[in-house]
């Protein structure tokens, strides 16, 4: 009986605990970045429309070229470099490769909440600052053997410490126009001083370079091992109607995920050691209703996925698959870093890895 029991335990529990691929995770979003942008570069129409892009020519000039290959590659280098040659892309419906939202909202707490927890959740109707009621992935990673106080967010919108719900999840968020409160290095001190000093064009989302460079800053001196960072310019550019922004802080945005990879690749505590998913809240519709995402609005549950890292194969754009969801997202999370979320809750299951 013994003899039997013990080879039970350790099958049961082969099944129940994932093997590990990554020891560490990166979870990014791109705020409203249409697939379209990613997958074939600066929009034909929108980039001579005189209505969203401030001095056409210069614009053409630095973003078109004559196929969609090249006008990718140039708006951004890295994923079309690196990512689409060491991982996976998820969403080019031109490839049949669909991605989706599933929540219908189709705007932004609803889609954070959705890549965060795995599961839509239709009493979030709003935008508004309301300790979100679900536990996301974070907070669930963060109660884990091991990663407690391993888990952190940077976030240049001012409504994240709330979709964490970063009183209770013990997760620690800064996120909008906070700076660090106990800054642990000179340049620390040095980003609180000048991000006090910068205006933001709006309100309540900070410029990405300062949510960018916080984060940068404690992945060197705390060493998380599940980092989530959330830029928010593209889709604030977008509801300004101001193309030729959305494109230039798409291409920063690209940048600022090849600084990241960088940083982690020239570390021993990360290198070979750290997986990257990569993402968008929601799409956006085309023509003249580019600039809006909503409910009905067709294009606006269109999304990407991306993934580069241990325990992802280098399969470029994915083709011909079955929709992929982002309710998918943080049960492929979880599963990178070895750990079950998804039999804990109802939520979508991790992402196919081909």
């Amino acid at each position: 009986m013994r003899n039997t029991l013990i080879p039970l335990l350790l099958l049961l529990t082969a099944f129940s605990h994932p093997a590990r691929s990554a020891d560490n995770v990166v979870l990014i979003t791109l705020d409203g970045l249409r697939w379209q942008e990613l997958f074939s570069g600066a929009d034909t129409e929108l980039i001579r429309d005189a209505r969203y892009t401030r001095d056409p020519e210069q614009t053409v000039k630095r973003w078109w070229r004559d196929t969609a290959a090249e006008r990718r590659s140039t708006l951004m280098p890295f994923f079309w470099d690196t990512i689409a040659t060491e991982g996976v892309i998820y969403g080019n419906r031109a490839l049949a490769s669909p991605a989706a939202v599933r929540n219908g909202r189709l705007f932004s707490y609803p889609g954070y909440n959705e890549i965060l927890t795995g599961a839509a959740d239709p009493s979030i109707d709003s935008n508004a600052k309301v300790p979100n009621r679900n536990v996301t992935v974070l907070e669930w990673v963060n109660r884990q053997p091991g990663f407690e106080g391993r888990v952190a967010a940077f976030a240049s919108w001012d409504v994240f410490p709330y979709i964490i719900n970063e009183e209770r999840s013990n997760v620690p968020v800064n996120a909008g126009f906070e700076g660090v409160q106990e800054p642990r290095t000179e340049r620390e001190e040095w980003l609180n001083e000048i991000q006090a000093q910068t205006p933001s064009p709006w309100h309540s989302v900070r410029l990405d370079v300062f949510t960018h460079h916080y984060a940068l800053e404690y992945l060197r001196h705390s060493s998380p091992r599940l980092l989530y960072v959330g830029y928010g310019e593209t889709d604030d550019f977008a509801h300004d109607a101001e193309y030729h922004h959305y494109l230039d802080a798409a291409h920063r945005a690209d940048g600022f995920v090849r600084d990241l990879w960088t940083f982690v690749q020239s570390d021993p505590r990360y290198r070979d050691r750290t997986t990257f998913v990569i993402t968008t809240d929601h799409g956006r519709g085309s023509g003249s209703r580019w600039t809006d995402h909503e409910a009905g609005l067709e294009g606006a549950e269109q999304i990407w996925i991306a993934l580069l890292g241990p325990g992802v194969k280098a399969h470029g754009e994915a083709r011909n698959t079955a929709e992929v969801g982002q309710d998918q997202i943080a049960s492929t999370v979880a599963q990178l870093l070895g750990l079950d979320y998804a039999s804990t809750r109802p939520v979508g299951p991790p992402l196919p890895r081909p």
